[in-house]
């Protein structure tokens, strides 16, 4: 059996390592999930049925709100080229990939695969296509209303016209569908609307009370070709009045300066901080590894909270960030590594919110600079940051030392 590395050089090899990791290489933060621990899975007992669905069809069924389109990180990232490429291999009769999508319930189906095929045709058939630079806020839109409001489908702030751009296959050969719109289909259209698309839906029957499935389906079925984060998976599972409100958190000044990033983690990561944080301070009796599920089955339960009940949370928060005014820059960020560090921010927010959290109350003392590093550098809270991090045991060996060094001296 080997000793284990310094902690400072094990350190400075996850760093290193860090920089052969592509889009990967510049973190803000220090991961703390070990190894694997995305990827812990149920045995699940599922049913698939084929269903051919024509595109009008399909249409409605997004118009209506039956189908979601997932408010993936990655938003519609189509241009006009390749959308208008789909719509004329419709027209034109060859057929394009099948589309995966979750039942929830009964008329009720979240998009596994296939959501910007489904978002190609909806805009086609509305006549716009989103500007680059409005597809974050347009996303953020769907999901609150399950689909455009006319009147922002109307504003050419978001949108331009959705007429085709089509190559033409020789110099003297022009394409006739170049510059066409839904409108001036003309004998295209009733062939077009009739147009059906083979759709795989997929249900849950084991485990009943718990979906999970669909969070591996998305990471192994999505269609870019790169593994979604958990947090970019969890939010469209999970989207709700509560995820909302972590939105608007995660935009605050004072928490910008708590994570030391000026605009928000393009993966979520900071959502995800912010998540774990009322995690802990809401359902830390029932936490058991893995850290993924217990956010999972934590981001489910707040589909069920009350708005009362998301206002309180929403203020209990400014009142802690209110009384981290007092704290430096860098604050929760770990001098070795020089990045913010996720289990450090956990345990202080649990300690500093705990009692008013049980009282219903806000938070009114101010957290102390010197009693934050004296518990930065306790030797047992940090050899429960070190290794293992989202062990049960360590997850409660620091929210312990946070509480005896921050609250009760």
């Amino acid at each position: 059996m080997t000793d284990s590395p310094n902690p400072e050089i094990q350190e400075d090899i996850e760093v290193l390592q860090a920089q052969f990791e592509g889009n990967e290489a510049v973190k803000w933060f220090d991961s703390d999930l070990q190894t694997g621990e995305a990827y812990s899975v149920n045995e699940y007992e599922i049913t698939t049925s084929a269903n051919d669905f024509n595109i009008k069809t399909m249409y409605d069924f997004i118009k209506s709100g039956a189908i979601n389109i997932p408010g993936f990180q990655r938003n519609y990232v189509w241009d006009i080229k390749r959308a208008s490429k789909l719509i004329e291999s419709i027209i034109i009769g060859l057929p394009i990939p099948q589309i995966f999508l979750y039942q929830e319930s009964r008329n009720k189906f979240l998009v596994i695969d296939g959501q910007q095929r489904l978002m190609s045709l909806y805009y086609f058939i509305e006549q716009r296509f989103p500007k680059d630079e409005k597809r974050t806020i347009l996303r953020r839109i769907f999901e609150e209303h399950g689909k455009i409001p006319d009147e922002i489908l109307g504003d050419d702030t978001y949108f331009t016209k959705f007429n085709l751009q089509l190559p033409s296959a020789l110099p003297n050969q022009p394409n006739k569908l170049n510059r066409i719109n839904y409108s001036t289909l003309d004998e295209y259209k009733i062939a077009f609307d009739l147009r059906t698309i083979r759709n795989i839906i997929i249900k849950q029957n084991f485990p009943e009370e718990d979906d999970s499935c669909i969070y591996e389906i998305f990471n192994r079925l999505n269609s870019g070709g790169i593994n979604l984060k958990p947090q970019e998976i969890r939010t469209s599972l999970y989207y709700s009045s509560f995820y909302n409100m972590l939105y608007r958190l995660n935009t605050l000044p004072g928490w910008r300066r708590i994570v030391g990033v000026d605009e928000p983690d393009l993966n979520m990561k900071d959502i995800e901080i912010l998540l774990r944080g009322f995690a802990m301070l809401v359902e830390r009796e029932e936490y058991q590894s893995s850290m993924v599920r217990f956010l999972n089955s934590f981001s489910k339960n707040c589909k069920k909270l009350k708005d009362e009940q998301i206002d309180y949370l929403e203020t209990l928060f400014h009142s802690f960030i209110e009384s981290c005014s007092v704290l430096p820059e860098k604050a929760f960020y770990r001098r070795t590594t020089n990045k913010f560090n996720i289990s450090i921010f956990e345990a202080v927010f649990v300690a500093q919110c705990r009692n008013s959290f049980e009282d219903r109350k806000l938070v009114e003392r101010k957290l102390d600079p010197e009693k934050l590093e004296e518990l930065k550098s306790d030797s047992e809270f940090v050899e429960a940051i070190q290794s293992q991090t989202t062990s049960k045991e360590n997850v409660n060996r620091r929210l312990r030392r946070a509480e005896s060094i921050l609250c009760n001296k």
